[in-house]
């Protein structure tokens, strides 16, 4: 699987809020952060309640990917962001950093 297609199935994964499923894309050790900034979660265990938390918040949560640039080992999705059918959605970046056949690393850019 490359990392286009790893990231793909990561997206489609958390489009259906497959909890399973989407955290099986990523590394024991993940780091999520903000692009130059602080690290906001660290373990698949972190990750695992943050993601859920926010399913559990958010059911109608999705992300509709707008552009994928792929180089080597990273992705970056360029990403739509809707938490509820009427509200306004968001712009995001996920730059994903891949190791041994898994995301490692995410750094977020929102706007």
């Amino acid at each position: 699987m490359t990392p286009a297609d790893l990231a793909q199935k990561q997206l489609d994964a958390y489009n259906r809020q497959d909890m399973a499923a989407f955290a099986a894309c990523y590394a024991d050790d993940v780091v999520v952060a903000d692009l130059n900034g602080a690290v906001s979660t660290s373990g698949i265990a972190a990750f695992r309640d943050r993601y859920a938390k926010m399913f559990r918040e958010n059911p109608e949560n999705r992300a509709e990917l707008v552009n994928r640039v792929a180089v080597g080992n990273v992705v970056i999705d360029h990403e739509r962001v809707f938490r509820a059918r009427a509200g306004a959605p968001f712009e995001a970046l996920a730059i994903m950093t891949v190791a041994n056949g898994k995301i490692a690393r995410v750094d977020f850019v929102r706007q």
